[in-house]
């Protein structure tokens, strides 16, 4: 029988209450702090203290267990408990009585049967671990009771953690890497290799217990409160010998427990860890190792760092193969490998502020759990097992009672049969639901606003139709076009095994449609215009701008600040960088550029390797927009010789080796006037779902197109004149007429007059 209030410790004194017929039976240390009489009269006699109660425990428990079956709980025995703790001590402080009986089993036992006791004593440690168990987790003891998922992959990782582990001194590993790559994980997965003893010799009999940092600081209102919480957890795992606690966001320790004259968790640790007296394995991110813990070198010294990266996509698939299972049960769904692909690759995609596993994990569990409320048959058949469930409660109950009701007996019998019947028939229905692509993007598109149908499209499909979209939207620049079309087909089939980014220059006048097009390519790449990251070299002409895309160094002002460029592609790998102007960029910007076009991924200065092989990087240049074309010669003469004009122009600021490296040099023709008749429609095209959203229909004559090209044909600024130019000749106008019209507008008419546009309001 356990302890009634504790139970852990085997029940040794029965104490009987007026009025009840069953006994309450305590071990010695709860008797003791419950303050019943006669223990305490007994320990205060004998001069029993605390420490002695674990000895007194195992005293007993042997004594009962040697009385068997014939010791009755509560009864009266003859049992020479506090004999043998009063009894004469020798010299060494033992009692004689236990010594001799010591002696006599030596000589009784077999070396085997003395090694075997002692193989049993370890393992059957029972020790106070009132601290433990209450600020922490036994990690251990989870995974041999199957609560901890399978850990796949991060075999090195768990390898070099052993090695750390089994040093002779600084043996505390440190887990550095972003949120949700997998820290916390790793520590599992040693656990689970501690429980199936597969580890070395020096670990089989560790136990892994997870600090939780907020119960060890909660209710810690006065001075010292704190302090003696950690002192007692650290005497506990001291005198436990075989516990290695991990700390989930080590960084906490450093102001964990502040107060005015107080000391913090870290600096009380920093002695035991120093001198070998306890283990710890610590998790943190980049940033808070940084910002708290190398700061503090007396505490970094005894931390070993590993460095956890995020998982690549092939790791991350065969991870989500690993633990489909998991989600199956749980959600009574169907998971296919194909769609565990794609949930990889569409996390990686379209979800920037998070990192692999994690948001694939996250992602495959909501779309199960839209799977699952998407199949009614699956919450009815889960309801009807817990109706099964009461019924067989119920029938036990009442069979077991001493004057049965067999009439509701057989009626919850009948009930019984009809609901185990309509139970498999649900079953049947729940079996057939599987997670559909449509489930994957629709959360998707909860978290980012990304319509699922662009999700759903296909990266193939989306290749063929680049080059057609684009020309819909890029005007007079087909061969521009065709190039880009072309280059990126090429880089994004992945021939090649370096995996370098796709690459280009665009040079050409001002309002050609440069940016444009960076526009365009960045929406029908990856479906939305804030893939676009932009950098306008002219806030990078001086030396020092470098630190400004990559950094600051360490010691430099803005050393906790990430690079401008390298965190925004680290957040967002799928997007096209634009560098504008490059030719007004400092040529150590472009020395850091050429190493990003050569081997597709640079560090930045906090040492994180940024990887930009799923980017597209595009440089705008208007070098030789000066140079004027010849008025003699045929146009296909003239544009090879405009050609040649401004490459010259661009290899007069850019090295060879920088215009080696990019896939194409995109030269801009000039706009002709049938050019700008097609933007000013586009451009016009564009004020029509405003328009709708009103209740207003536009109506726009040819004449009018003509009218704002011939207008915008002689300006300097390209298509940015015809914008200008229906800004004041059509937006204008309507505005003023919604504005001062008494009665609702709903159709608008533009048209020539007289060779003045004019816009008037139509009733239908």
């Amino acid at each position: 029988m356990m302890c009634a209030r504790c139970n852990k410790r085997r029940a040794v004194i029965f104490v009987s209450r007026p009025g009840q017929e069953k006994q309450e039976g305590y071990c010695i240390k709860c008797a003791s702090e419950l303050n019943i009489g006669p223990v305490q009269q007994i320990m205060k006699q004998f001069g029993i203290s605390e420490d002695d109660y674990e000895d007194i425990s195992d005293t007993m428990e042997d004594v009962m267990d040697n009385l068997g079956d014939g010791f009755v709980p509560g009864g009266v025995s003859n049992m020479p408990l506090f004999g043998g703790i009063i009894a004469p001590k020798d010299s060494s402080g033992e009692d004689v009585a236990d010594k001799k009986a010591r002696n006599k089993s030596k000589n009784e036992e077999s070396p085997e049967a003395g090694s075997k006791k002692k193989h049993r004593k370890r393992n059957q440690r029972v020790t106070d671990r009132n601290a433990l168990n209450m600020y922490c987790a036994d990690l251990t003891a989870k995974a041999k009771a199957g609560k901890i998922d399978a850990i796949i992959g991060r075999e090195e990782e768990i390898y070099r953690m052993t090695q750390i582990l089994c040093r002779r001194t600084k043996n505390n590993p440190c887990l550095i890497g972003e949120p949700g790559v997998g820290k916390t994980a790793v520590a599992e997965g040693l656990a689970l290799r501690i429980a199936s003893k597969d580890v070395p010799a020096k670990l089989q009999d560790k136990e892994i217990f997870m600090l939780d940092m907020t119960a060890l600081v909660a209710g810690t209102q006065f001075r010292g409160q704190f302090e003696s919480r950690i002192k007692k957890l650290i005497d506990e795992i001291k005198k436990e010998g075989n516990i290695i606690l991990f700390i989930d966001e080590v960084h906490q320790l450093v102001g964990a427990g502040d107060a005015e004259g107080g000391m913090n968790a870290a600096n009380i640790l920093k002695p035991a860890l120093s001198r070998g007296e306890i283990q710890v394995i610590g998790a943190t991110t980049f940033n808070e190792y940084r910002k708290n813990i190398e700061k503090d070198a007396a505490l970094e010294r005894r931390f070993q760092p590993i460095k956890v990266e995020e998982p690549s996509i092939a790791q991350t698939y065969e991870i989500l193969k690993g633990i489909k299972s998991y989600y199956e049960n749980f959600h009574k769904v169907e998971i296919s490998d194909e769609l565990l692909y794609k949930t990889v690759t569409w996390s990686e995609r379209y979800i920037n502020d998070r990192f692999l596993p994690d948001k694939a994990i996250d992602l495959l569990d909501e779309a199960c759990t839209s799977a699952n409320l998407r199949n009614k048959a699956i919450s009815d058949y889960e309801l009807s097992l817990l109706d099964i469930e009461d019924l067989k409660a119920d029938e036990e109950e009442i069979s077991t009672s001493k004057e049965p009701d067999f009439e509701r007996l057989a009626q919850i019998r009948t009930e019984l049969l009809n609901l185990e019947t309509l139970s498999n028939e649900l079953k049947e229905k729940a079996s057939d639901n599987a997670v559909l692509e449509e489930d994957i993007a629709r959360v998707i598109e909860l978290w980012t606003g990304i319509p699922a149908k662009k999700v759903i499209d296909s990266d193939i499909q989306r290749l063929k139709d680049l080059e057609k979209h684009l020309k819909a939207r890029i005007i007079g620049q087909d061969e521009a076009v065709e190039a880009v079309s072309a280059a990126i087909k090429r880089t994004r089939i992945q021939l090649s095994i370096v995996k370098r980014p796709a690459s280009f220059i665009f040079v050409g006048s001002t309002g050609v449609g440069k940016t444009e097009l960076v526009k365009q390519l960045a929406n029908e790449l990856f479906d939305t215009p804030e893939t676009l990251i932009r950098l306008d070299m002219s806030e990078f002409m001086e030396k020092h701008s470098v630190s400004r895309i990559i950094g600051s160094p360490p010691g430099y002002v803005g050393y906790d600040e990430a690079g401008q460029l390298t965190e925004k592609v680290r957040r967002k790998p799928y997007s096209v960088v634009l560098f504008d102007e490059i030719e007004k960029a400092h040529p150590d910007v472009l020395n850091i550029l050429l190493q990003i076009l050569d081997e597709g991924k640079i560090s930045d200065a906090q040492g994180r390797t940024v990887n930009f092989a799923n980017t597209v990087i595009i440089m705008t240049s208007n070098a030789g927009s000066n140079i004027k074309e010849g008025a003699i010669g045929f146009a296909k003469d003239k544009k090879d010789s405009n050609r040649e004009k401004k490459i010259k122009a661009l290899s007069s600021f850019l090295r060879p080796e920088f215009l080696g490296r990019v896939d194409e040099i995109v030269v801009f023709n000039d706009l002709s006037k049938e050019d700008y008749v097609k933007i000013a429609k586009i451009l016009i095209d564009e004020y029509r779902p405003a328009l709708d959203e009103k209740g207003i229909k536009l109506d726009v004559s040819d004449d009018v197109y003509e009218y704002i090209a011939e207008k915008s044909v002689d300006g300097v600024r390209g298509a940015r004149d015809v914008r200008n130019c229906i800004r004041k000749e059509i937006e204008d106008k309507i505005a003023d007429i919604i504005i001062e019209s008494s009665l609702p507008v709903t159709s608008l008419k533009c048209s020539m007059n007289n060779g003045e546009l004019e816009v008037i309001s139509v009733k239908e």
